[in-house]
């Protein structure tokens, strides 16, 4: 079977601790990383900087989260990376194509993610219904926007020269 979508590149990582000052400290201070933004969200237990390394559609997002409630799930430091943001070209037929394929995913389908766009989850690990998950690994799958797809198509029809 042909896969419906195809990963295009890294869109982020997602790095967390307890204090969001020392993450600020070694990744903007230090890294000379761009912010670019905030998020926080009660459900996600998550309280977030966004900061960018590069730049135009191939930057790559790294977030700085820290936990509202240490005490409570998602505890977004532990693993202190916490997650790999994933572009791809065509999110839903990724989701629906991989879900047949005994994927599983978090809670919460597809939603938007603290960039703005399109996001779904695929969980650490498989279980009994849903057999196949992130190896331990929690892995974001994000729909990329026209531009990035685009920039990611040139860079690989370069490269093909």
């Amino acid at each position: 079977m042909t896969r419906p979508f195809q990963v295009l590149g890294i869109q982020q990582i997602a790095v967390g601790g307890l204090e969001k000052r020392a993450l600020r400290h070694l990744w903007i201070d230090l890294f000379g990383l761009t912010p670019r933004g905030e998020f926080k969200s009660e459900r996600e237990n998550v309280d977030e900087d966004i900061a960018v390394a590069g730049s135009g559609p191939l930057a790559v997002e790294v977030d700085l989260m820290q936990p509202i409630d240490p005490a409570k799930s998602p505890k977004v430091h532990e693993p202190a990376l916490n997650h790999v943001g994933l572009w791809v070209d065509d999110l839903r037929a990724a989701v629906d194509w991989l879900g047949a394929k005994g994927m599983r995913f978090t809670p919460g389908g597809i939603r938007k993610g603290a960039a703005g766009f399109d996001v779904c989850f695929v969980h650490p690990k498989g279980n009994a219904d849903s057999p196949v998950g992130g190896e331990g690994v929690l892995i974001e799958l994000v729909q990329a926007p026209p531009e990035v797809i685009e920039a990611f198509r040139r860079l690989a029809s370069a490269a093909g020269d």
